[in-house]
């Protein structure tokens, strides 16, 4: 019992005497500050033995958390307590201090900052400009940092006054060596986070004493601290029903086992076992059904069951009614409020008035200008549905099946060539079929081709079985088209190159009439009068067909009208029409050649004109009218574009063709030029069928806003730009044909279509092969647009009448690709099958501004109507500014690339020129052309003579005997 008082006593001794000696200390440099600061040489001669007190007492408090873990320390020298009590023990402690001088850690935290140190707040953005960011460069264990002064000064100069070392810039710039101590301060001791040492005596002391910590710490941390290893005791299981859970979990077998015997014949034993697949039904015993049914005798024992309940309030109806009044109208009257004439002196000669106006007046401005612009009575719900009443919904974005043609004797079993809507006439379509041969196999089928007709099929929506005509030509038709100023006019190119006309003026009433009109049923015939052939389609033979030597050599692959508002005379210069009326053809085919013809008879007195209204006279004898019987088999062009190549090597085989100029767009007129004699205006009487005369040239004015130029689609894939206009050849002299202006094969197949854009001019969509490009003229670099290859081959190509950036792709497995530029441009927005079998063209027509059909024509003869849906009709707001602006971005990437590829150019022939000289090679020379004429006579006279050295050797040519010498 004595020990603990003892011990007691002593450490409240220890206390007593610690706090005795800091108010001594703190009164003591209260009185002489300047004193305490003579004594810190002193003191830092002591600090290694301060440094090591220290640590004992801060280190009382790990102690002490530590003794949960029972360790044992060992006793530190010169550490032991006091055993002595009473009076004895504090006068030892209280000349402690006296004899030793006070060290340089309690200086600081009593005394304050020391001499040379001053804190110093460093923000997140110096500590990373200068490593020392906190916790993480500096720590409270390794607290110091070392910079330059080169680094400090230089972040001075960078960020001035905004530097943290700003105010310290006088003693920085003072400091005698180059680097400079700042210390982390984590604790706040001194008010900043860190504090820094402008004297090397300071910088002394901070770096010594945290030596000297550091090895004190360690020292006595493995001196004091020892544990020691208790094992731990084992005690006796104690049960708390465990085991009986783990008895019940396991499984244990309640029933008997089911036995079952497999017996086998005892000659079988080891032999081979065969299999083989049989069908269930073969055997009686094929194949056992297991079903599930309910058992009776099932009989298992819930040994525990889980209920549950839960109360409810009681349902109960209660009702009340509220007291009734009689109704009776009421009203009230007010009087406005109005100001009195002082009142209103006084407002407005207040100046807050003006200043309220003027803060009011943009706002009350912004309101009007909106009232102006949407109407806010307007309610949006009533007229939500207006522009959805059509056949298609906005939802829906996938193309309907409208109609579907097919006649079982014309054209089962062939191809659809060419498609062409009635230009008047809604719901009339024309289709020309063709016989699916080769031209090897219609040679050898030459019998069967000869007998079976030739036709075009002109189909009706009022009968969706049987065509309403039939127009007869003498070989196949693979193009064709109406005459958009007098549809009854067609013309087509045919298999074997020849051009040809029908007029279906006689047969115009019954396109028109409604449905159950095309039997020509009349309700006043008498009975047995009855027409027999009036439910049979006629069928129209042909007006005129061109003379076949001066047609096409080959199928003609495409055929348009020139433009009503023009025409070309024989030297390929459009001038303006008078007759306002088609008259000119153009068409092209695989025979290199695009040709003009002229459904006018040609000048001279012997000719004999014929009227329009003459038709209605006597006809020949097969019933074709007289239209254009001064063209029959006398036809021939007046104009020949043959299409040459820049290079040698075979010329261009046209398959499709475009121009410039656009049927109804007159714009050209007005910037026509007066031809020589304007006097005669009027002598081009009334158009193309009163006279059916070509008019003089001195008559017509130049049209010197037309292009000349148009782009070709080739049979090799090539996209050519050439001039129709003929030109005097430099080299042989001859008016022909000028050569390309340029043309890029881009293609790896025969141009399907190319065809103009409705809403730009100057874009041009080309299908061939497995891809589609976009041209715009003017470009010759290439196509501002080119498509990757498709896994299927394309067939035909179109663009939609109504939406600028949407166009309609065909392919070879039936299926029809939409485009939408806008949308994406690496694949097509939507892709539907059609048919089960290749498409061959498609034609987009709009037949109201609510209802767009799409016709489609595939390889057995079917003519597919579909119907285009609302998304696809209908366009955008602002696509057609947003398309321009897309194609003037490819165009200037084009002019990109083509900088780029010269540039790669330039850059290639310097570095072989580099190459050159290192090698020693000298320079590319070029050569006059006498050196040349020189180099080549030398090259002419080698050739002979390796030529005659040659047939020396083969004995064809014998060395003549040299004459002898006369005597």
């Amino acid at each position: 019992m004595p020990e603990p008082e003892t011990k007691d006593s002593s450490d409240k001794e220890k206390e007593n005497a610690k706090q005795d000696e800091k108010d001594k200390d703190t009164a003591a440099g209260k009185k002489s500050p300047k004193g305490s600061a003579k004594s810190k040489p002193d003191s830092a001669k002591g600090k290694p033995d301060s440094a090591k007190g220290k640590p004992g007492s801060a280190k009382g408090k790990p102690d002490s958390a530590k003794g949960k873990s029972t360790p044992v320390k060992s006793p530190t020298p010169g550490k032991a307590p006091a055993k002595a009590g009473g009076k004895g023990g504090d006068k030892k402690k209280k000349e402690e201090p006296k004899i030793e001088t006070p060290t340089d850690a309690e200086a600081t935290e009593e005394e304050g900052l020391p001499e040379g140190v001053v804190p110093l707040f460093l923000s997140s953005k110096t500590q990373e400009i200068f490593h020392c960011r906190m916790d993480e460069d500096v720590t409270i264990e390794n607290p110091i940092k070392i910079i330059t002064k080169d680094e400090i000064m230089e972040d001075l100069r960078m960020r001035a006054g905004v530097c943290d070392f700003a105010p310290l810039k006088q003693d920085i710039i003072n400091y005698p060596t180059d680097e400079i101590l700042v210390v982390f301060d984590s604790e706040f001791k001194y008010g900043q986070n860190f504090y820094i040492a402008l004297t090397e005596e300071a910088k002394e002391k901070i770096l010594s004493a945290g030596v000297e910590d550091a090895e004190a710490e360690g020292g006595e941390a493995e001196e004091e601290i020892i544990y020691t290893y208790t094992p731990p005791e084992s005690k006796e299981w104690v049960s708390l029903g465990s085991e009986k859970e783990i008895k019940e979990e396991n499984v244990v077998e309640n029933r008997r086992r089911i036995k079952v015997s497999v017996r086998r014949i005892r000659k079988e034993f080891g032999g081979p076992a065969n299999f083989s697949d049989r069908n269930v039904a073969d055997a009686k015993d094929g194949y056992i059904e297991c079903k599930g049914y309910d058992d009776r005798t099932f009989d298992l024992k819930k040994l525990e069951l889980d209920k549950s309940t839960q109360a409810i309030p009681t349902l109960q109806e209660e009702g009340t009614q509220t007291d009734w009044k009689y109704p009776r109208n009421a009203n009230t009257q007010y009087y406005p409020r109005e100001f009195s004439n002082q009142e209103k002196e006084a407002i407005l000669s207040s100046k807050n008035l003006p200043n309220f106006i003027s803060d009011v007046t943009p706002r009350f401005k912004a309101a009007l200008q909106q009232n102006e612009i949407m109407d806010v009575f307007f309610i949006d719900w009533l007229h939500l549905g207006d522009g959805d009443q059509s056949f298609g919904s906005k939802a829906d974005n996938h193309l309907k099946e409208y109609q579907s043609f097919t006649d079982l004797q014309f054209s089962k079993e062939k191809r659809i060539t060419c498609i062409q809507w009635h230009p008047t006439i809604k719901g009339v379509v024309a289709v020309s079929v063709a016989e699916k041969m080769t031209f090897d196999d219609r040679i050898d089928s030459a019998a069967k081709v000869i007998m079976t007709p030739s036709l075009i099929l002109i189909w009706s929506f009022t009968d969706p079985i049987h065509p309403q005509l039939l127009l007869e030509a003498p070989d196949d038709i693979y193009s064709f088209q109406f005459n958009p100023s007098d549809p009854n006019i067609i013309a087509g190119g045919c298999y074997n190159g020849q051009v040809v006309l029908w007029d279906i003026s006689a047969h115009a009433d019954r396109l028109k009439q409604q449905r159950g009109g095309n039997r020509n049923k009349k309700t006043n015939v008498l009975p047995g009068f009855e027409d027999p052939n009036a439910l049979k389609t006629p069928i129209v033979r042909y007006c005129a067909v061109s003379s076949i030597e001066n047609s096409h050599k080959s199928t003609i692959t495409d055929l348009l009208w020139v433009p009503d508002h023009m025409e070309v005379n024989r030297m390929g210069v459009p001038q303006e029409n008078k007759s306002l009326q088609n008259c000119q053809l153009m068409t092209c085919a695989t025979d290199y050649c695009v040709l003009f013809w002229d459904t006018r008879p040609p000048k001279g007195p012997s000719q004999l004109l014929t009227k329009k209204t003459d038709d209605k006279g006597p006809k020949n004898p097969m019933g074709v009218p007289n239209t254009f019987k001064h063209l029959d088999l006398s036809w021939k062009p007046f104009l020949r574009v043959h299409l040459h190549k820049s290079e040698p090597g075979g010329d261009h085989s046209p398959t499709k063709f475009s121009i410039s100029e656009k049927q109804g767009d007159r714009g050209s007129l007005n910037k026509a030029t007066d031809g020589l004699d304007t006097s005669k205006s009027d002598a081009m009487g009334g158009g193309y069928y009163s006279s059916m005369k070509p008019g003089s040239g001195k008559e017509k004015r130049t049209l010197q806003s037309v292009k000349t130029h148009f782009y070709v689609g080739s049979e090799d894939g090539e996209v050519v730009f050439v001039d129709w206009m003929p030109q005097k050849d430099q080299d042989t002299g001859k008016i022909q044909t000028p050569k390309p202006d340029y043309y890029h094969a881009v293609h790896d197949g025969p141009v399907m279509s190319l065809q103009r854009s409705p809403f730009f001019n100057d874009v041009v969509l080309c299908v061939g092969g497995w891809t589609f490009t976009i041209w715009k003229e003017g470009i010759n670099s290439g196509p501002i647009l080119q498509s990757c290859s498709s896994p299927v081959r394309y067939t035909a190509g179109f663009w939609s009448p109504s939406r600028p950036a949407v166009f309609f792709i065909a392919k070879v497995d039936g299926s029809v690709d939409v485009w939408d530029i806008l949308d994406k441009t690496h694949e097509p927005s939507l892709t539907q099958s059609v048919s089960p079998v290749q498409i061959t063209t498609i034609f987009p027509f709009p037949v109201s501004q609510k209802q767009h059909l799409l016709a489609v024509g595939d390889n057995a003869g079917t003519l597919h109507i579909l119907e285009i849906p609302w998304s696809l009709r209908q366009p955008t707001p602002n696509e057609l500014a947003t398309v321009s602006n897309y194609v003037e971005r490819e165009v200037k990437r084009r002019s990109f690339v083509v900088q780029r590829w010269d540039f790669r150019e330039h850059e290639k022939r310097e570095i072989e020129n580099e190459l050159k000289k290192k090698a020693g090679i000298a320079p590319n020379v070029v050569l006059t052309d006498e050196e040349v004429e020189y180099r080549m006579k030398q090259e002419y006279h080698q050739f002979k003579e390796e030529e005659q050295s040659f047939l020396r050797e083969l004995g064809l040519l014998k060395e003549e005997d040299e004459p002898l010498p006369e005597t």
